[in-house]
């Protein structure tokens, strides 16, 4: 199965779960210390976020260098834990669905070129050592593993 395939998958089987989770439960972290449903799908949005900029940026350079992000920080930020559950679980389908566009229009010549280039080590859920070439397709599901991970949680 294709990324964009995968993708759609995942979000087509998590979301009518989540959203029978009501907005007072989805707001209730599992234990101290730990993110909410809330904080999880906000993590999610953040993590489209960044990766929709770099999945389409990579379509255009010949390296796979990204910046990264303080995920805690940006949880914090963005105020999820008091967000409307339903809002949140609108924006992460829908921007998750964009994503699975681009993942569509992305050339097979692009997504499977090896790049020597890369700080999959640093920005990757599972890394890539430096000195070993990665191609965006192997990012960009990745992308997806950390998604399925994480609606797990929530699940």
């Amino acid at each position: 199965m294709n990324a964009s395939s995968r993708l759609r998958k995942a979000i087509d089987e998590a979301y009518p779960q989540l959203v029978s989770i009501s907005d007072s439960n989805a707001a209730t972290p599992p234990a101290p210390g730990k993110w909410s449903p809330k904080q999880v799908i906000g993590h999610l949005i953040d993590s489209a976020s960044n990766n929709h900029q770099r999945f389409v940026r990579a379509n255009f350079t010949d390296d796979l260098i990204f910046a990264g992000y303080d995920q805690e920080k940006w949880v914090l930020l963005g105020d999820y834990a008091n967000a409307p559950w339903s809002s949140l679980l609108t924006l992460w389908r829908e921007f998750n669905l964009q994503i699975a566009r681009v993942m569509d229009a992305t050339p097979a010549s692009v997504r499977d070129l090896l790049r020597t280039r890369h700080n999959l080590h640093q920005v990757a859920w599972s890394s890539v050592p430096e000195d070993q070439p990665a191609t965006l397709g192997y990012f960009m599901s990745d992308y997806i593993d950390h998604l399925e991970h994480h609606l797990a949680q929530i699940g």
